[in-house]
Order: structure tokens, then sequence, then C-alpha cells
């Protein structure tokens, strides 16, 4: 019976450890696992005080050239992601050559063809998610920028200031929802890395995503970008 699988049950094993660091890795960032405040986290507190920040400013030409640049930066990795699916597909239509030299690669034992195109399929499924990810976070930033422009001006004697504060906390979560997303198909791209040591066999596999998770969990929980987030004063940025 397992000599009929086309994957081996140690293909089985790491690819289930990966989707379950995927899932880990992500739900701690968003707070949902654990209690240390994240990156993601501490980067949403700013979202919030810049758009406090924004509600009160006359001229907001700074703000409208962030979001723009939030918007770029989000297109580039939708097109990348676009330029990667393409890139997938090239290889499949050379699956039997590119099998043929993975296999070989040092240390990557038998290799069919089928296992290939199971796995190129499977980094499609990733950049594919990472794409539709980047594609509603850049609708996102651009629903952002019409709630920026719904914001009242603070001097303005025919709102409130609660009705001020409210459209300005509107903006403030659709930016964090933008930036969640965003953030979403970044990790997307990520782990698509530590996906690629799958091409050489299953322990490479399991390796790779272990050293993917353990930058990423750095990044998002020990780095000194995340002090810096948290932080009310100045510090020296060394990440």
């Amino acid at each position: 019976m397992l000599d009929s699988l086309i994957l081996s049950p140690t293909d089985f094993a790491a690819l289930a450890y990966f989707l379950a660091a995927w899932l880990v890795h992500g739900l701690a960032a968003s707070g949902r696992l654990v209690s240390r405040v994240s990156l993601s986290q501490a980067m949403n507190a700013q979202r919030a005080a810049w758009m406090r920040g924004m509600a009160r400013r006359e001229l907001r030409m700074i703000d409208t050239g962030i979001m723009v640049g939030l918007q770029q930066g989000t297109a580039f990795f939708a097109s990348s992601s676009l330029i990667a699916l393409g890139g997938c597909f090239a290889l499949l239509n050379a699956s039997a050559q590119v099998a043929q030299i993975v296999a070989d690669m040092p240390y990557a034992g038998p290799y069919s063809r089928q296992a290939y195109e199971i796995k190129v399929f499977g980094l499609i499924a990733i950049l594919a998610y990472s794409f539709f990810k980047f594609g509603w976070s850049y609708r996102l930033f651009n629903y952002c920028s019409i709630l920026i422009g719904a914001v009242p001006m603070a001097s303005d004697p025919g709102y409130e200031p609660k009705e001020i504060w409210a459209a300005a906390d509107r903006a403030a979560r659709m930016n964090m929802l933008a930036g969640s997303h965003f953030n979403s198909g970044l990790r997307g791209i990520f782990f698509s890395i530590g996906y690629l040591g799958w091409f050489i066999n299953p322990l490479v596999f399991a390796l790779t995503t272990s050293l993917l998770l353990a930058v990423l969990v750095r990044r998002q929980f020990f780095s000194e970008a995340r002090l810096v987030a948290l932080s009310e004063g100045s510090r020296g940025i060394g990440d």
C-alpha cells in the first residue's frame, strides 16, 4: 500500500509540519495564541495613533502620501506573486527535465515526475493565496483612503468631536484590516521559500521550515523593530 503512494509518509509528515508552522505563526502574530505583543500588534496601535493624528491635521497631504506608498508596496507584491505563478506553470511544462535535474541533486533520493508536479501545484496554491491576499489588501487600502477623505476637519463647527473620532476610528480599523491581509500575503511569500526545501527531500523541507519559522518568530517577538514600535522614546534601530 505504502509502496503505491506517490508521496512517502515522511513527505506527508513534513507537509503537515509546514502547514502547522504557518498556521501557528499566523495565530501568534495576530495575538490569538500568545500573550506577548507582536510587531504586527504594535504597529496596529501605531496605525490607530496615525489616524488620530490625521484627524487633527488641517492639511493631509502627508497622510495621502503614506497611503500611496502602502498601495504601491502592496501592488508590487501582488504583481510579483503573479510573475512567480507564471514561472510555476513554466516549470510544469518542463516537468520531466526539471524533475530529472532535481533527482540528480545530492540527497534528493528517488524522484518521480508525479511527485514533482504535486509539489509544484502546492507552490502554485501558496502563491495564488498570497496574490489574493495582496489584491484584497490593495482594495482595502483604497477604501481606507476614502475613509480618510471622509474624516471631517477638527476645526469644522458642523461636527461634534465624537463624530470626528468615530470617523477616524473607522479609517484606522480599515487600515488595520488592510495591513492584516498584507501581512498574510507576505507570510505566504516567506513560507513559499521554506516550501522549496521539499523539492530536495522531506527532511530538508522540515529543516527549511524550522529555520524560516525561527526567523519570523524572532522578527515578530524579539526584534529591535518590535521594541521601537512599543517604546515611547527613541532607540537605536538595529533590525
